[in-house]
């Protein structure tokens, strides 16, 4: 099954990097937001198709929005390094941005991988089969500056939590461990987009619902930041 669901991974990070095209915005030294973008597997560097979703909330917010993508391999070629390293480079920005822009309200967005890597800089890497060993979440103090967290496709996806919007039913290729779960003051801040039948998210065997979160959601979750940061 893993082996089955990973190949379609690679099929539709394929698919992802072919009709990607990066967002790139401005970097204001503390803006009143700060959203820091993952993309998905293979994409090129830069924010990939979820830059669509940061665009439409800095063209929409009445306030300062700046953004980084996060600088990672983003391979299917040793995955659980890739996201390992995803993972430690969204925490140094996090540290490295809390620490010079203290009062900034911090925005996390990632697709596929990138939205596992969002998920376990705040609540703990690894620690499950074809990840490697677990690894600790940045610190609570940092963690609480972020006031959204948006994921699409996450393969860590746990079916049921208060935070899951769309159809799934079924755990992703890598369920995110009862030891790893998000705080309870993370967990109003997130939205966590998963539609049944998508093999990532869903272990499911239907590739275009991976690749089309931004067709169906991309508003909800646009407006769902744009009402945490106020407007």
């Amino acid at each position: 099954m893993f082996s089955k669901a990973f190949s379609a991974f690679v099929l539709a990070a394929s698919v992802l990097s072919a009709g990607a095209i990066p967002t790139a915005a401005p970097i204001s030294p503390c803006a009143a937001v700060h959203i820091i973008a993952a993309r998905a597997s293979t994409e090129a560097p830069g924010a990939g198709i979820i830059g669509a979703l940061v665009t439409q909330v800095q063209n929409s917010s009445k306030q300062t929005v700046s953004t980084v993508a996060v600088n990672y391999p983003a391979t299917l070629t040793n995955y659980a390094s890739s996201s390992a390293q995803g993972t430690q480079a969204t925490i140094n920005l996090l540290n490295n941005q809390v620490s010079a822009c203290p009062n900034q309200k911090i925005v996390l967005v990632g697709y596929s991988q990138g939205a596992q890597v969002i998920g376990d800089a705040v609540a703990g890497g690894g620690g499950a089969v074809g990840l490697g060993a677990a690894t600790p979440p940045v610190s609570a103090s940092v963690s609480n500056k972020v006031v959204a967290i948006v994921q699409m496709g996450d393969p860590r996806h746990v079916p049921g939590q208060s935070f899951d919007r769309g159809t799934s039913v079924r755990a992703g290729l890598f369920p995110r461990a009862a030891n790893q779960q998000y705080s309870a003051t993370l967990q109003p801040r997130i939205m966590s987009f998963c539609d049944f039948n998508d093999p990532f998210c869903d272990s499911g065997l239907d590739v275009e619902v991976h690749l089309t979160y931004l067709n169906r959601d991309q508003n909800t979750a646009a407006q769902f930041i744009l009402t945490q940061i106020g407007g």
